[in-house]
């Protein structure tokens, strides 16, 4: 007999049309009757037909053997029911009545859950459960322990990951946004793309989880340890996941996971892809973590994507998470867990399976992925300056009211900044030209076309001197403007001729007195050939009321400054009473206040001159005084 016939194939379409409506034992007892009929139409015996029976019908032949049995003996049909009454084995609880109250004693040291709620778990395994009530005395197997444990309400669970830590307070405001920010960008066509980096994978050979299909005792072996190999080195995937298109891109990189190698990453997906799905789009939405390299505080990231936003002509959108809801990124759940699912039980031995890896990655919803190799090395530590942040927030960074930190723009041309401030012109020429003649200079413009030529040459000398050394620090307090050549050349020239001070001439001129002498020193050799040299028994000038007094004798206005001197306080006035009351000492300190304790030399010349400067024989008065016996005379 052909126990594979068509007749074993009209018996299969019939069994399978006949069972659902046939309990259990109907369907017994009408297999058995099919595998008397077949044997009796076949001329076989009883067990050929069992057996070809039970293959049609997916039974054991037991099960047929029963029927047959049980409908040769003349059984009676039992109404209601399937099996006779007190049939089959008796539960274990059943059988000793003490063994579910022992079981609840041995669980309740190591329950877990909610006491208010039905749903409780243990910590133990069935196996461990089934030695400890051996050794209370029960014999019971792992089986009817389990279904105990359902039947009090245990169930087997592994750990939830739901509690979120502190919440945000604008929490669920920049969720809202952030979808509502994507819906607007998917009707009007633009680009929306969630971007994160995964966690850095080791190459080698080294244990991944999850199990694979292999042949009996042939696993894959790996390391027994995950020491770091830092010859094979690590990678680190960063991801760019398109929300309308469901495709990803993974930028492998090789170096540090920094904002350079985040925003290259945006960079290769828009010329791979990006611009050629999107080739009329002008703006693109990212939706980002709150930290790592793409984090809401890190200056890096915002330079680089200025970079990119100005290569592209895109302008960028950016939403942040908020901190500690990363998980809520899209491309966590979209792209990232099926990177790991096609990972799993497989050691990524070379950078090249894991790009292989990520690009064989497909889900039954349309997912796939391209996957690039960025070998390029990206330094971390990158700093940006100060200068360079406040030009991207005044000119390239446009700030959303809400939450400007979490939302913004980068556009792709930075916005015109404010007109410069006019610098301002330098000395007044008028001033210049009255001090150049109180100084005894009529002809200031001959003066300075003598000396020009020889000035420029000797700046050239000295500029090429400097070549090379390290350049001094700005004063702080110098000019907003270059000295013009005319002013040091007047400046110098009052200096000599008036004996002016150069805190007086920087009060005239707005400069700094470091700033003035250092020109003038270096002028005075070229005015000392032009005749321009020391007047003896010139009075020093140090004050504006006395270059007031000095021109008026000599006929002269000085620009700028008033025809009168101010006031004097009534308790400075001389009276009659007070008059008479200066001695040495007042004069003493007066000398002090304006020429220095021991300044015996202001005016520079030798004996004879100081003999003659007033200053000079001013300041004898005080051979040995000190700043502190100053004061105290004032």
């Amino acid at each position: 007999m052909d126990s594979g016939g068509p007749a074993v194939a009209v018996l299969a379409g019939k069994f399978a049309e006949f069972r659902p409506h046939v309990d259990e034992r109907g369907w017994r007892l009408y297999l058995g009757s099919e595998a008397r009929a077949y044997a009796a139409a076949e001329g076989c015996g009883l067990a050929a037909a069992v057996a070809v029976v039970a293959g049609a019908a997916g039974v054991s032949r037991a099960t047929v053997t029963a029927g047959a049995g049980e409908l040769a003996e003349g059984a009676e049909p039992l109404p209601g029911r399937a099996r006779r009454p007190g049939a089959g084995r008796k539960k274990a609880e059943e059988q000793d009545p003490g063994l579910r109250p022992a079981l609840r004693g041995l669980l309740e040291a190591s329950t877990r859950g909610d006491p208010v709620v039905a749903v409780t778990w243990t910590v133990l395994s069935l196996r461990e459960i089934e030695r400890e009530m051996a050794r209370l005395g029960f014999g019971c197997k792992k089986d009817a322990i389990a279904r105990m444990l359902h039947e009090d309400g245990y169930s087997l669970q592994g750990m939830s990951r739901v509690l979120e830590g502190k919440q945000h307070p604008d929490r669920d405001a920049q969720f809202r946004r952030i979808n509502a920010m994507i819906a607007e960008f998917r009707a009007a066509g633009d680009p929306v793309v969630s971007v994160d980096a995964k966690k850095k994978e080791q190459l080698g050979p080294y244990w991944r989880a999850g199990r694979s299909w292999r042949p009996a005792g042939d696993p894959v072996r790996v390391r027994d340890h995950d020491f770091p190999d830092e010859e094979a080195g690590k990678i680190t995937p960063y991801g760019i996941y398109d929300i309308a298109a469901n495709r990803g891109f993974v930028s492998v990189g090789t170096g540090c996971d920094t904002a350079a190698f985040a925003v290259n990453a945006l960079r290769l997906w828009w010329r791979h892809e990006g611009s050629s799905r999107y080739p009329g789009a002008k703006r693109l939405l990212v939706t980002a973590d709150a930290g790592g390299s793409n984090g809401y505080r890190c200056r890096l990231w915002k330079d680089q994507l200025a970079a990119l936003a100005a290569e592209t002509g895109l302008e960028i959108g950016v939403c942040h998470f908020p901190p500690g809801t990363s998980k809520w990124n899209k491309i966590e759940h979209r792209l990232f867990c099926h990177i790991t699912r096609t990972w799993r039980a497989r050691p990524l031995m070379t950078k090249a399976d894991a790009v292989a890896g990520i690009a064989a990655t497909t889900t039954y919803a349309g997912l796939k992925v391209t996957a690039v190799l960025d070998e390029a090395s990206y330094p971390d530590g990158v700093k940006i300056s100060d200068k360079r942040m406040k030009y991207l927030e005044d000119r390239v960074l446009g700030r959303n009211g809400t939450r400007g930190e979490w939302n913004y723009t980068v556009r792709p041309a930075p916005e015109p900044g404010p007109e410069p401030e006019p610098e301002p012109d330098g000395p007044d020429p008028a001033l210049l030209a009255a001090l150049a003649a109180l100084a005894g200079i009529p002809g200031l413009n001959a003066l300075l076309a003598a000396v020009a030529v020889e000035w420029q040459a000797d700046r050239e000398r000295r500029l090429a001197l400097a070549r090379g050394r390290v350049k001094r620090a700005k004063d702080s307090g110098g000019i907003p403007w270059k000295l013009p050549f005319e002013a040091i050349v007047t400046a110098a020239a009052c200096h000599q001729r008036l004996n002016m001070t150069y805190t007086l001439l920087s009060q005239l001129l707005g400069a700094h007195e470091s700033t003035i002498s250092l020109a003038a020193r270096r002028i005075i050799p070229l005015l000392t050939q032009q005749g321009i040299t020391p007047a003896p028994g010139k009075t020093r000038i140090s004050t504006l009321g006395a270059l007031r007094r000095h021109a008026a004798a000599a006929g002269i206005t000085i620009p700028g400054i008033p025809a009168q001197e101010p006031r004097q306080h009534a308790d400075q006035d001389n009276t009659p009473e007070t008059v008479n009351l200066k001695n040495d000492a007042a004069i003493s300190a007066q000398t002090f206040r304006d020429h220095g304790p021991r300044d015996r030399n202001c005016c520079g010349g030798g004996a004879r001159r100081r003999a003659e400067c007033p200053g000079c024989r001013a300041s004898s008065l005080l051979p040995t005084a000190t700043p502190q016996e100053a004061g105290q005379v004032q």
